[in-house]
């Protein structure tokens, strides 16, 4: 296995080793896997093109590496350990043994419907044994999968599998999700007949008994396509540098980025940040929350735990469903040692029942995480009393879909911990600061720009079919340096706290929601000639969506233009992008070149309207009172 950091000593060597030395500390740590053929070069470094390369001339196959070779060792361990969204369900368990004839099952009947290297798969999939199943299948005969949330609109699918043209989508017939059963084959029949052309085939889960519309022509069930098939298959032999998944992430301009990772680097990566961030040790029970519609899901869920031989929960429900006790009784009958979950849900389970941990044993739990966005003092606080009970320090991990594993964070029990910081980088990991200039800032007790100046294995490539774009997002802004987009305080120890975006992109519940294409959403609304969209704080999500829009005419019955406008929304994109307060105005404080400024909307928007600075330069300096005195509380 890869190293494990066990002492502060261990941790400040590993880092120096990693930055002096990076290209054999990371040869080191790929040296643990199984390779098919070794690498010649450990890697290519070009963050101008950009042009980056791990393990180049290495081959391999991740499956391999997550199932394989655990067999002779923990084949009858469990691998996978899912909880039902109904609590009365039985518990399903999967062993490293079956969940490897499973994955060889799946993977044979994707070849038999003409899937193989280099195909695109897309999933819009509920957190099932099965989901993992198929992602790992794809990986076996060098299928890129990509992973569409299911809550997104017909019309998002429908535009992220055009961009990358999949050939076949996973999904159920439902997804029971809370007190909720959507009819998610509905929704991909919706997808499907958009223009999707490049869809030859649909592989339905069948999760009840209630019916859906089935094409013979198009459709196959699950039962139908896998259950007879052999369960081996030979896994496909890929270059480490070969694409291993795509994954959509919202951008400022609107049209959601294709992040491609590829196979060596992030499996080196995840597996390393895996073992060290939550101290895994042999039959500890991981759980992370997080939807594989997310990075986190994928390297957390999915990838990190079983690289490691750990075992991993996945979890179908909600935090809150049938009562705001779930999470805590599914640690308490699962015994869990490490729970990585969001800001949002702490958030909620703390507003609905503050003292709802007391009532159920936690004692198991070892370490506490967060993710998906900074987590607010008071939040912290009640995570680490409540729920850790002082014992299981909390990780309050910063990373992004771009940079495919957690990269600031503290060590639990090994390095300290402060309310809102990520603290500390691991190793191979090299944070700085920059002004607007791109000067880097070298002393402690600031604010800047969070950059990082040297690349980590796994690092995104590209931007699916646009090389461009992912230079210009990424590597343009400052040379030399990949630009997170985000605003960071570093204090006088050294600790890293993100501040937030700096970008037009609103990070609502820990998912990125870009404010372009949630204003091209709005627009589509008949009668709206125009709309604006900025965060503003919320106490649950973190960060709310607030958007100011422009009718054609009066509207006389504005509650049933707000339902309409999030109507709209939901189909256009997804429910997750229903704008919180939508306040209808009669015009947008633009400069004299027609841009809005969108710095005035942020302070309105958030009560901050006596700082607003001189407006007198605005086109039209009058319309800032009339948004001031209409502003929803």
């Amino acid at each position: 296995m890869t190293l494990q950091i066990k002492t502060l000593e261990e941790y400040h060597n590993a880092y120096r080793r990693s930055i002096e030395s990076p290209e054999a500390f990371w040869a080191e740590q790929a040296s643990t896997f199984y390779w098919r053929q070794p690498w010649h070069t450990v890697l290519k470094n070009d963050f101008i093109t950009p042009d980056i390369q791990w393990f180049m001339g290495g081959k391999l196959n991740i499956t391999e590496n997550c199932l394989d070779r655990h067999i002779a060792e923990r084949g009858d361990q469990t691998a996978i350990l899912w909880e039902a969204n109904d609590p009365g369900s039985p518990s399903v368990t999967y062993t490293y043994r079956q969940l490897l004839a499973a994955v060889n099952q799946c993977a044979n009947a994707l070849k038999e419907r003409g899937i193989g290297k280099g195909d695109r798969v897309c999933f819009y999939m509920p957190m099932v044994p099965e989901v993992a199943i198929a992602m790992l299948a794809c990986a076996r005969i060098g299928a890129i999968h990509s992973v569409v949330f299911a809550g997104f609109s017909a019309n998002a699918l429908a535009e992220l599998i055009k961009d990358s043209a999949c050939r076949m989508v996973i999904c159920s017939d439902f997804n029971a999700r809370g007190s909720k059963n959507t009819p998610v084959k509905s929704v991909v029949d919706e997808a499907i007949s958009l223009g999707c052309d490049s869809v030859e085939s649909v592989l339905v889960l069948k999760t009840g008994e209630e019916k859906v519309a089935f094409n013979p022509a198009l459709d196959i069930w699950w039962h139908d396509a896998v259950a007879h098939q052999p369960d081996t298959c030979t896994a496909e032999i890929m270059d480490a540098e070969d694409m291993l998944f795509i994954l959509y992430t919202s951008g400022s301009t609107g049209k959601p980025k294709g992040v491609v990772h590829t196979c060596g680097g992030y499996m080196v990566y995840t597996c390393f940040s895996f073992r060290n961030v939550f101290q895994y040790r042999d039959g500890d029970v991981f759980w992370c929350t997080a939807d594989v519609g997310w990075i986190t899901g994928h390297s957390y869920s999915l990838y990190g735990p079983l690289l490691s031989g750990a075992i991993t929960l996945f979890f179908e429900g909600t935090p809150t469903f049938p009562d705001s006790g779930r999470f805590w009784q599914v640690i308490e009958k699962h015994k869990v040692t490490q729970f990585y979950t969001a800001p949002t849900a702490i958030r909620a389970l703390m507003a609905s029942g503050h003292d709802e941990p007391d009532k159920y044993d936690l004692s198991s739990l070892k370490v506490i995480g967060s993710v998906g966005e900074p987590i607010n003092e008071e939040a912290w606080h009640w995570y680490e009393n409540k729920v850790g009970r002082g014992k299981a320090p909390i990780v309050d991990t910063w990373w992004q879909t771009e940079t495919g594993g957690i990269l600031i964070t503290p060590l639990p029990h090994i390095t300290d911990t402060k309310p809102c910081f990520a603290s500390y980088p691991l190793p191979g990991v090299q944070p700085c600061l920059v002004d607007p200039a791109g000067n880097e800032i070298h002393e402690n007790g600031i604010e800047g720009l969070l950059c990082l100046k040297f690349p980590w294995p796994s690092i995104l490539r590209t931007t699916y079919g646009d090389h461009e774009r992912c230079r210009l997002n990424y590597f343009a802004a400052f040379e030399g340096k990949y630009f997170t987009g985000d605003g960071c305080r570093r204090d006088e120890d050294g600790r890293y706290r993100i501040i937030g975006r700096v970008d037009d992109v609103i990070n609502v519940s820990g998912h990125r929601i870009g404010t372009a294409e949630v204003e091209n959403a709005i627009n589509q609304h008949s009668v709206v000639v125009e709309s604006a969209v900025v965060g503003y704080p919320h106490d649950i999500k973190g960060q709310g969506i607030y958007a100011y829009v422009i009718t054609q005419h009066p509207v006389t019955d504005e509650e049933h233009f707000r339902n309409e406008v999030l109507m709209v929304v939901t189909k256009e994109i997804g429910a997750i992008a229903k704008p919180d307060k939508i306040q209808i105005v009669s015009g947008l404080p633009k400069t004299r070149s027609g841009k809005i400024m969108r710095r005035i909307l942020r302070k309105i928007a958030c009560g901050e309207s006596d700082g607003l600075g001189d407006i007198s330069t605005l086109l039209n300096p009058e319309i800032v009172d009339e948004l001031k005195s209409g502003v929803l509380v």
